[in-house]
């Protein structure tokens, strides 16, 4: 399956962004989704998770209560509204898919990942 993220930009602090993270080549509806960032100079970290189902969601700390999950599986893809930015949330962010079903916060417990967009908030 490939994933295509998009929806970054540069906002300022307090606004919003939704990013979306499409996929192709196959249905990700049995597949759980993680977006996952990483800021320059620091390691890709977890933000927030989302069951094949849509009927779990798990989030860092860092982003609970600004930042919502969802998936429409009728259109393959997995959306991650991103509301109250701050500019700590300036990142490159991913999205990830994990075959094998249950919600998981590290990387590595992911198979296959979209190539990134850009969110750049400003003070």
């Amino acid at each position: 399956v490939q994933l295509q993220a998009s929806g970054g930009g540069l906002v300022q602090a307090g606004g919003s962004l939704r990013l979306s993270c499409a996929a192709s080549g196959r249905t990700f509806s049995s597949y759980a989704v993680g977006w996952f960032r990483q800021a320059p100079g620091k390691e890709r970290e977890f933000v927030a998770a989302i069951s094949w189902s849509g009927g779990s969601t798990y989030y860092a700390d860092s982003v609970k209560g600004r930042f919502t999950i969802s998936r429409d599986s009728a259109k393959n893809t997995v959306y991650l509204q991103m509301n109250s930015l701050k500019p700590e949330d300036t990142a490159v962010y991913y999205c990830a898919a994990r075959v094998v079903a249950g919600l998981r916060v590290h990387a590595s417990d992911f198979d296959y990942w979209g190539q990134g967009t850009l969110v750049t908030v400003s003070s």
